[in-house]
């Protein structure tokens, strides 16, 4: 089957030729269906009692007809008893392996509750095909709910308001015959699996003594219940699982479920990791990191990748999602994305879980957010849930106030199936039960597997200290693989040989395979595979800082100009709108006056039209925050939707108005940049500010998981930026941030300030050969700006990217004594300050890039300044904040490199504070002129006076 550890994987599966659930719905129609499964309401007594005589007769007297109305009183009473199993069966279940947990039978789970007393439980009733009969007697009735609700496996289901959902799911569960039933080879390779979870964590911690290993132990189930996900995937249609986890199992996934040779991972427990200095980064611990590989049962081959994750738990269940996403689209596996013809079949998203992390991340909400939603759906994803019954050392019932971790997953209507981790045939039907339901609807579903931990949160903690009791219960528990065998030894389907053989034969290869990792060879990080096919790492940072030319042909741009201001005959666009478009046609009409909007739409059109895909997500992305950017235009009469880009040929383009979110719907980006290297994927914050929801992602993938996972990414960040009096909230990007963030060429950091550049560095990021982060720190004012315009000549012919601006009124470079460096909106003020007090030694240069910081071309600007006396590094921001603290030492190494009589540069700004910006607009007014007065020595009241006459 192509990888090494398959000897160890025998066949799995439920035959169905062999007595088992039965996937059929009841030959019996079921009185009440109608009523959607509450007998509370409408049901119509008289038709009851019609329907009880009826059948009555035709069995042959189950009932007299003296007792019809008796008999239609119970019937009643009958369906509400099924219909509080189905509702609260669940809180009967047996789950905890531990025996801890205090789950009494709910009284209204009683027949005496619903009026069946004594010798009533043995009277025929009539529940009219439900749970597949049409008579039976009470007492049997609850037996069989009992076992179909109150066994291994608990359900809950009812909150979901689809009826068909709900009836498939009760078809599967409900009925005398559903019992849990695998083949003898089924049963033997469930056992085989657990034994391979067991036995190699039990290696891991022989032969790497104290070392972290998160092991699985006490939750092996998972093992054979995830191949069930693979196997029966495959045949429903499944290409394609991205798998995102935590720390705990992770590395038994990775070598029991994933497939990644022993040998390997045994390597990497050394020390052995590939060189970074070989592969370009600096590695990461090993139950952080993620491989990719291929599975095959019955003959059908389903392609596996495991997501890296960092130590933020749930960080990864967003990016899982993008990237499930992206390929779903490659695949053409959208469909109409949401309803009755959407697909998303081929490529499955599984998240697992920890139960303290779901129940208390909020990013698990964010995705549950998303599914379901255009241009989010990933048509339902396999969350499994670790329950350890405990966080790292804190108890559920310090951890939340809901009866389950898995409780917030009912507000998407997902069914959760819970079930006890110490039974792997159940877990593993769970798993086929969620894929079939997955597969059929779309939507999301939960696997609760109740387990315990049996070490601690690590190899290394003293769980004892904190939970006393319920480790000395787990000292002495058996472990999974003897209470199964145990069970097969009595049915007869092993005998006692089978399991310590089983053992001894999987501990033999571990010992070849850990003595093969002592001469295994680490290849080079593959990088570049799949979908990167041909594209490269850029060989140092100079070459990451190379131009290209990004400039388009004149026949393009003014296509792209009729197809930007033509409105359909058939649309009735909004006045302003109308005058927005006007503005457009006399753009390109004369060739002046280019705004940043339109800019953008030339740059995402240009892309388009030659073969890329653009897809622009976040809040409010289709009018665009401020009203400027207008990329799908509503029609006023009914509100139909146009998107002019979308009607370009060749390649796609998307955007979408997103969920509320931030950490969610940036990590899905993050995602499906990481999948689609042919695509412009742009995250766009409603303020600048509002990143700070998603610093994690920022954190750990953007900047630093092409270090420590080498994998490159090309997402975009469009952060509003710029100070306009509008307050803390509403001005800083936090671009200092960003710029802590950068080193060894991670990402791109660009304040811009004109429109052309901006369509420059868009098609820049996407016609270089490599790809890395951008974030671009984008103007609110400067959107209408009357001095941040473009011509048309900036668009077309043989343009690029300029990382430095020079100041269009400029004096001759040996005339020139001072020269200011700023980012950003405060240039203009800088220009109309110096112009209107006619300082005729002062050059204004605009950096556009910060990182990677163009110090080159910098020092040789410097250099032809032979006269200058003094460098000022000028900026909006308070002094503790923007860009200082960065460029002070990269402006006095270019400026000593240029031969500079003073090359230390002197700050003019705002004085440090501890929130960005105030909320009061004579203060931001007096600020603003005090600082652009001290980059040009003007007078502060004189600047001041000049501002509120402007």
């Amino acid at each position: 089957m192509g990888n090494e550890n398959m000897d160890f994987t025998p066949e799995m599966g439920l035959d169905e030729t062999q007595p088992g659930p039965s996937w059929q719905r009841s030959n019996w129609p079921r009185v009440g269906a109608e009523f959607e499964d509450d007998w509370t309401q409408g049901l119509d007594p008289t038709a009851l009692k019609a329907e009880i005589a009826k059948a009555a007769a035709k069995g042959g007297g189950k009932v007299d007809q003296s007792r019809i109305d008796e008999a239609a009183a119970d019937a009643i009473r009958a369906m509400m008893l099924i219909r509080t199993y189905r509702v609260r069966g669940h809180l009967a279940a047996d789950l905890d392996p531990l025996g801890l947990s205090q789950r009494k039978l709910p009284a209204d789970l009683t027949p005496e509750y619903h009026g069946f007393a004594g010798a009533a439980q043995d009277r025929p009733v009539y529940v009219g095909g439900n749970l597949g009969l049409e008579w039976t007697t009470v007492r049997e009735l609850v037996q069989i709910l009992h076992a179909n609700y109150c066994g291994k496996v608990g359900l809950e289901y009812m909150h979901i308001a689809d009826v068909e959902e709900r009836r498939f799911l009760q078809e599967r569960m409900e009925g005398a015959d559903k019992e849990i039933e695998f083949t003898e080879n089924g049963k033997k390779a469930i056992l085989q699996a657990v034994v391979r979870g067991e036995q190699y964590e039990k290696f891991l911690g022989k032969k790497y003594v104290g070392t972290k290993r998160f092991g699985l132990d006490g939750g092996e189930s998972m093992i054979p219940a995830l191949e069930g996900v693979i196997k029966y995937g495959g045949q429903l249609g499944v290409k394609q699982i991205v798998y995102g986890m935590a720390h705990r199992g992770r590395l038994n996934v990775l070598a029991n479920v994933m497939a990644k040779p022993y040998k390997v991972i045994f390597h990497e427990f050394s020390g052995g990791t590939a060189n970074p200095e070989d592969v370009g980064g600096s590695g990461d611990v090993k139950y952080h990191l993620g491989t990719s590989t291929d599975r095959e049962f019955d003959g059908i081959k389903v392609h596996m990748s495991l997501m890296p994750n960092p130590s933020h738990l749930e960080t990864v269940n967003p990016v899982v999602l993008g990237k499930v996403r992206a390929y779903q689209t490659i695949y053409d596996d959208i469909g109409d994305d949401v309803g009755p013809d959407a697909r998303h079949k081929q490529v499955l998203p599984v998240l697992i879980h920890g139960d303290a992390a779901f129940a208390g991340q909020g990013v698990v909400w964010e995705c549950f957010g998303l599914s379901g939603v255009a241009g989010y759906n990933t048509g339902g994803c396999i969350h499994f849930v670790i329950n350890n019954q405990i966080g790292f050392t804190t108890s559920p019932n310090f951890a939340r106030n809901s009866p389950y971790p898995t409780d917030v997953a009912k507000g998407v209507q997902a069914p959760i199936l819970h079930v006890n981790g110490d039974d792997p045939a159940a877990v593993t039907f769970a798993c086929k039960l969620a894929i079939d339901y997955r597969q059929t609807f779309g939507r999301d579903i939960v696997i609760d597997m109740w387990c315990y931990r049996r070490f601690g949160h690590n190899e290394g903690d003293e769980p004892s200290f904190t939970q006393p009791l319920m480790y000395a219960q787990i000292k002495k528990h058996p472990p999974v693989s003897k209470i199964y065998a145990e069970r097969l030894k009595a049915e007869g389907v092993i005998d006692d040989a089978f399991l310590p053989e089983t053992e001894k034969a999987f501990n033999e290869h571990l010992e070849k395979e850990f003595e093969a990792a002592k001469t295994y060879k680490s290849n080079h990080a593959d990088w570049f595979g799949g979908q990167w096919s041909g594209f490269n790492k850029p060989a140092d940072p100079e070459t990451a800082r190379r131009n290209v030319h990004t400039g388009i042909e004149a026949k393009l741009f003014d296509s792209l100009g009729r197809t930007l201001t033509t409105v359909p005959d058939d649309l009735t666009i909004h006045k302003t709108l109308g005058r927005v478009l006007d503005a457009k046609r006399e753009m390109f009409a004369t060739g002046e006056g280019f705004d940043w909007a339109t800019a953008e739409a030339l740059a995402f059109g240009s892309l388009v039209s030659e073969g890329y895909g653009v897809r622009l997500s976040g809040q409010d992305c289709e009018r665009g925050t401020f009203s400027q950017r207008h990329a799908v235009w509503v029609d006023q009469k009914d509100e139909h939707k146009y998107t002019p880009i979308d009607t370009l040929p060749h390649g796609t383009f998307e955007v979408l108005n997103s969920t509320l979110s931030e950490y969610g719907v940036l990590g899905f980006e993050y995602g499906y940049a990481s999948a689609d290297p042919k695509t412009l994927v742009l995250w766009e914050a409603q303020f600048g500010d509002f990143a700070n929801g998603a610093q994690i992602i920022i954190d750990q993938y953007i900047a630093a998981s092409e270090a420590k996972w080498l994998r490159a990414n090309g997402l975009v960040l469009l952060l509003p930026h710029g100070y306009e009096g509008q307050g803390p909230e509403h001005s800083s990007a936090r671009l200092e941030r960003f710029l802590q963030l950068c080193a060894q060429d991670n990402i791109q950091v660009c304040n811009i300030t004109t429109p052309s550049n901006y369509f420059h560095v868009l098609r820049r990021q996407m016609h270089r050969p490599f790809r890395k982060p951008l974030v671009i720190m984008t103007p609110k004012s400067l959107l209408r700006h009357p001095m941040a315009k473009s011509t048309a000549d900036d668009f077309v012919g043989e343009g690029h990217f300029f990382r430095i601006l020079s100041d269009p009124k400029a004096p001759e470079d040996k005339d020139t004594k001072k020269v200011i460096l700023c980012s950003g909106k405060v240039a203009y003020d800088l220009f109309e300050a110096r112009d209107e007090n006619e300082i005729d030694d002062t050059q204004i240069i605009r950096l556009e890039q910060l990182y990677p910081f163009p110090g080159e071309p910098l020092a040789l600007r410097l250099s032809r300044m032979k006269n200058l006396e003094e460098i000022v590094w000028c900026q909006e921001e308070p002094r503790n904040n923007g860009a200082w603290f960065f460029v002070e030492s990269q402006i006095e190494e270019a400026a000593k490199e240029a031969g500079a009589k003073a090359p230390r540069p002197r700050y003019a700004g705002r004085h440090g504070s501890a929130s960005p910006a105030t909320g009061l607009a004579k203060r931001h007014v007096s600020e603003q002129a005090a600082l652009v007065a001290d980059a040009l020595h003007l007078s502060v009241r004189s600047e001041l006076r000049r501002k509120q006459k402007a």
